[in-house]
């Protein structure tokens, strides 16, 4: 069991974290294409929430962020969030951090008054918090299959389905 104390810190990204995200994003998902998009999605201000995870030593070993989905026709009666990336570094996965990071996203996000989250993701992963691939198939975007999935986070989600949906810009480079 590990010790309380040795567990890392979650809080919101700052903008001195900026360069130690990049690099875990690298070396989590093995290129910086991640990097470069969450530069993007940070310039292009579409962000609604962006976490860290931060062991006692200082090191950011964990991140996660959501950003502004925007929706068509009754979609424009909701606010919608994507998340991506979530990503913790190699030497600590497995071990609950990207669980809690998402959690925490999630609780921010509602206190935000966010209505539905997407996420393209393991299917066998984010069930877990929620998401369901049978909701998102309510939902048209440049993403669909069983790794797209939704969660609604208030009765107003579900009431707007279905709808359209556009990413942040930044996202084109993965469609």
């Amino acid at each position: 069991m590990t010790h309380p104390a040795l567990e890392p810190v979650l809080r919101p990204f700052a903008s001195a974290d900026a360069e130690a995200v990049s690099t875990l994003l690298g070396a989590a998902f093995g290129q910086d294409a991640e990097a470069r998009l969450v530069h993007d999605l940070r310039g292009c201000g579409a962000f609604l929430c962006e976490l860290v995870a931060v062991d006692p030593d200082g090191r950011i070993v964990g991140y996660v962020g959501f950003s502004r989905v925007t929706g068509a026709g009754a979609a424009h009666r909701i606010s919608i969030a994507c998340l991506a990336p979530v990503a913790v570094s190699p030497d600590r996965q497995k071990s609950g951090i990207g669980e809690a990071l998402i959690r925490a996203g999630l609780k921010e996000l509602g206190e935000q008054g966010i209505d539905l989250v997407l996420v393209l993701g393991p299917p066998s992963y984010y069930p877990r918090f929620g998401f369901d691939a049978g909701l998102a198939r309510q939902v048209t975007a440049p993403y669909a299959g069983a790794a797209f999935q939704a969660l609604a986070l208030t009765p107003a989600a579900r009431a707007a389905l279905p709808i359209e949906v556009t990413f942040a810009t930044p996202f084109e480079a993965f469609e």
